[in-house]
């Protein structure tokens, strides 16, 4: 109840800023055209999520008869969360990684990179699907879907919005965005979408580590993954949208040079992570 509650307020401020933005720009028909650009955005983010977020991870559909151990860790652990068994992809990139997406259990989709299974060995990369499960379990995929849709939204519309008011808008100069305004807009929607994925999703980590770990009956094997995971992500780059960022477990952008977007990490520090799971009651991770 708790997500849904948390979709509903999303969705209402996607499309609450794109109308605002779109009144900024045109007045009257600018507040219709970001109305309709929401309803759009929105669809496609529930509908399409999985499709989306394959697609930028440039991944395929695990066929029957590969990675046979890796399909079945990934059925026994859907069973144990009580789901059903969600469909696995492999995405080539050579930074170890994965993330779950799907507007519902039924849909759900689980996408590993090939560098998590080069670069761990089989309980640490059991330790991810069990999180990446326990994100499943909570009906967390179809929030991390929209936030997605929120960033690429207003990033777009912000983009738009400066272009729309130098070059063109409304032709009633009243209705015309102030060129400061539109600058500002332009400089600071980005963050304040970076700043709503970053509010959504740290508590949704702790949460998954501690059921992913709940799942495998030990806390050590995603500790150990999450260490892993957080040294390779600063040295070997991923090529990703910055709006998809927040999908995975550990922020693939950690490693850019650009200190400032530092400042607006999706996750919770991974060694708060690791010392929350290792301080947990489960198993030999006590």
């Amino acid at each position: 109840m708790r997500n849904q509650l948390k979709t509903v307020v999303l969705l209402a401020a996607l499309g609450g800023f794109l109308v605002f933005i779109g009144g900024l720009v045109g007045g009257t028909t600018g507040t219709l055209i970001g109305l309709g650009l929401g309803v759009i955005i929105v669809g496609s983010s529930y509908w399409a999520s999985d499709r989306i977020a394959v697609r930028a991870a440039r991944a395929r559909q695990v066929e029957p008869g590969e990675l046979v151990d890796l399909q079945a860790d990934v059925a026994a652990l859907a069973r144990r969360a009580g789901i059903a068994t969600p469909r696995l992809f492999l995405s080539p990139d050579p930074q170890p990684n994965a993330f779950a997406t799907g507007r519902n259990e039924r849909a759900a989709v689980v996408c590993v990179t090939a560098g998590l299974l080069e670069r761990l060995g089989r309980d640490e990369v059991r330790g991810v699907i069990a999180h990446e499960i326990a994100h499943i379990r909570h009906r967390d995929i179809l929030i991390g879907s929209v936030a997605a849709a929120v960033a690429t939204g207003i990033s777009a519309l912000a983009n738009l919005a400066l272009f729309a008011g130098m070059f063109g808008g409304s032709s009633d100069d009243e209705d015309r965005a102030n060129p400061v305004t539109l600058l500002l807009l332009f400089l600071l929607a980005p963050m304040a979408a970076t700043v709503l994925q970053m509010a959504l999703s740290r508590s949704r980590e702790f949460e998954a580590d501690r059921l992913g770990a709940e799942l495998l009956g030990d806390a050590r094997p995603l500790a150990s993954a999450l260490g892993q995971l957080e040294r390779d992500s600063r040295r070997i780059p991923m090529h990703i949208d910055p709006a998809q960022a927040a999908a995975f477990i550990v922020n693939p952008l950690t490693g850019r040079k650009v200190q400032f977007a530092r400042l607006f990490l999706t996750h919770p520090p991974t060694d708060e992570r690791i010392a929350r799971l290792l301080a947990l009651p489960i198993g030999a991770g006590r």
